[in-house]
């Protein structure tokens, strides 16, 4: 049985940042019920490009959605916060990722479901939180990463200042949440109580920020940007040249340095004084990169990792092209195919828990509202209250079966 079997989640949600948490709960067994509007044509990622199965149907979309239920409902409509409360009242949890004033306008909050199931968690993900001056703003991961100082980071000191190459922060804002749905469920069911549970972009991306905040609020210490990608107290800790390209290397525990001395034929750079510790090493960066690129310049980056057999902390740094073509990707089967209703499976990136066994789902993202009309049966509601619904507009009139 998979991990999270049992476990039902209610979500309004879309995009990215929520999508790609409840999606972490999916992979590991959890039923993920979707709610989508239909007067917007659902999840506006169903449109996002450039690459695409069918029209509504991109590659990014499934990206953050497999292993999921869809179900139309717009929560404005009559008769959809009553259908809302019947889903809830069977549920462990309600998860939204919207604008943080907008939970309480569509009765998503704890005080709002709570008459529906006592027990219910309600994570809320925003941008800037539901409270405060900018409980309003919308909020995306790159404005999070340039005001929470990543962009700062980023890239060479001579450079302009550089965003992450990933929308880190949604996806780590995302598994915060998911984070907090299970421990959320997990003391509602030993209390016999839910809770309002929130994460923010906001609040995710300054907390990422981890030592190098602890540096500067105890020591006034403000981090920028170092060449070569380089750790700011770790040497060596960073990009090298080779025959036809980069190499990075990790030296970061102290007994990895005379490993590498000795493996590129220096090892008297071992007991140089210049050398011995991190802190010697650090006040002379510059010279180890000298010495560093100048031995590992003789040969391919291959050659010096089938060179160093895993003694030394190093890798290849490869294109997207690279990275997923690894024959290690194959060896650890990461790469697993997600079948869809119709055309043929989706290959994505599984999930990274490993089991050990083989009972995790593996359904593509699902059609918008393909589970609408059984999910409603499912939640008590009669043929004529779905019938209603469906004239008022409140779901999806494909959705129906007669």
């Amino acid at each position: 049985m998979a991990l999270l079997s049992g476990l039902r989640v209610i979500t309004v949600e879309q995009y990215g940042a929520g999508p790609y948490g409840t999606m972490q709960l999916a992979d590991l067994g959890a039923e993920i019920i979707k709610i989508e509007n239909p007067a917007e044509g659902g999840d506006m990622a169903r449109g996002v490009g450039p690459y695409f199965f069918a029209p509504g149907d991109s590659q990014f979309y499934q990206s953050f959605n497999r292993n999921k239920r869809s179900v139309t409902l717009d929560l404005k409509k009559p008769g959809a916060r009553e259908a809302l409360h019947a889903l809830a009242a069977q549920a462990d949890a309600v998860f939204n990722n919207l604008r943080g004033d907008l939970p309480a306008k569509l009765g998503l909050t704890y005080e709002a479901l709570a008459p529906a199931n006592p027990k219910i968690v309600c994570v809320h993900l925003s941008a800037y939180g539901r409270t405060g001056s900018r409980a309003a703003w919308p909020g995306y991961d790159y404005l999070m990463q340039a005001e929470a100082g990543y962009l700062s980071l980023t890239g060479e000191p001579d450079g302009p200042p550089s965003r992450f190459g990933l929308s880190v922060v949604d996806l780590m804002t995302g598994l915060f949440a998911a984070f907090a749905l299970v421990s959320g469920v997990l003391a509602a069911r030993a209390e016999g109580r839910g809770r309002d549970l929130d994460v923010s972009l906001f609040d995710m991306a300054l907390q990422n920020l981890n030592y190098l905040a602890t540096w500067y609020l105890n020591g006034g210490h403000v981090q920028g940007r170092e060449p070569r990608s380089a750790h700011p107290s770790l040497v060596p800790s960073q990009l090298y040249r080779t025959a036809d390209g980069f190499i990075l290397i990790m030296c970061n525990k102290e007994r990895f340095w005379p490993v590498l001395c000795e493996r590129i034929g220096h090892p008297e750079w071992a007991d140089d004084p210049r050398f011995r510790s991190f802190k010697d090493r650090l006040a002379h960066r510059a010279l180890i990169t000298e010495l560093l690129d100048g031995v590992l310049s003789t040969r391919s980056t291959a050659e010096w990792l089938r060179h160093f057999e895993g003694r030394v902390p190093a890798a290849p740094v490869n294109d997207l092209r690279g990275a997923i073509e690894d024959p290690f990707v194959r060896e650890r089967g990461l790469v697993w195919n997600y079948e869809r209703a119709a055309g043929p499976p989706v290959a994505m990136i599984k999930t990274p828990i490993g089991t050990g066994e083989d009972d995790l789902p593996r359904r593509a993202a699902p059609a918008l509202g393909a589970d609408t009309e059984a999910v409603l049966r499912e939640a008590g509601l009669t043929q004529e209250a779905i019938r209603a619904l469906r004239e008022t507009g409140a779901i999806g009139k494909a959705d129906m079966l007669d």
